[in-house]
């Protein structure tokens, strides 16, 4: 019994060891699909789908773009860049707007500079918030779990240009 109870007390020491602790990145993705003077385009439609989605003049089921999108401190374009999300998206429902996602970010500065997640999930992104899971990490996040939170912070329906903005939680 004395032994069992010394084994039990070295596991949770060792379980103790090693816990990981909770971090909150926050930050904004500039999806930049109609490019302008001051802004390239950053997410390029390279499939065009097949059946036009119901209520969508724009999208198509099974459009898939490739994105390199940056990421910002701030919701404007101008404020401070933290890194890259690289990927794709993918209109995958006949019914809804819902994307497959699959991306990864990159952090260029600060605290996690040299950092990065990667999400893959289904995305609807008509709903207020959607919960993407993080499927790994890499880096000074090197094998991260966790999940983020997007909010479409702005939408422009005429030239499908979005800000969202990106609640990170992860475990490492």
């Amino acid at each position: 019994m004395r032994l069992l109870l010394q084994l039990a007390l070295a596991v949770a020491v060792a379980g103790a060891a090693t816990a990981t602790t909770t971090t909150h990145l926050r930050f904004y993705m500039h999806d930049t699909v109609t490019a302008s003077a001051s802004s390239p385009a950053t997410a390029v439609r390279v499939v065009r789908g097949a059946a036009a989605l119901p209520g969508d003049a724009v999208n198509r089921f099974g459009d898939l773009y490739v994105v390199d999108d940056p990421l910002t401190e701030g919701a404007d374009a101008s404020s401070a860049a933290v890194g890259r999300a690289r990927g794709f998206y993918m209109f995958a429902s006949r019914t809804d707007s819902a994307l497959l996602f699959s991306a990864t970010m990159e952090f260029t500065s600060g605290k996690h500079s040299g950092g990065a997640v990667s999400v893959l999930a289904r995305d609807a992104i008509l709903d207020e918030v959607r919960e993407l899971p993080v499927v790994g990490g890499a880096g000074v996040l090197r094998g991260a779990a966790g999940y983020g939170l997007l909010r479409t912070h702005s939408f422009n329906a005429t030239t499908n240009n979005a800000v969202l903005q990106i609640d990170m939680y992860l475990n490492v």
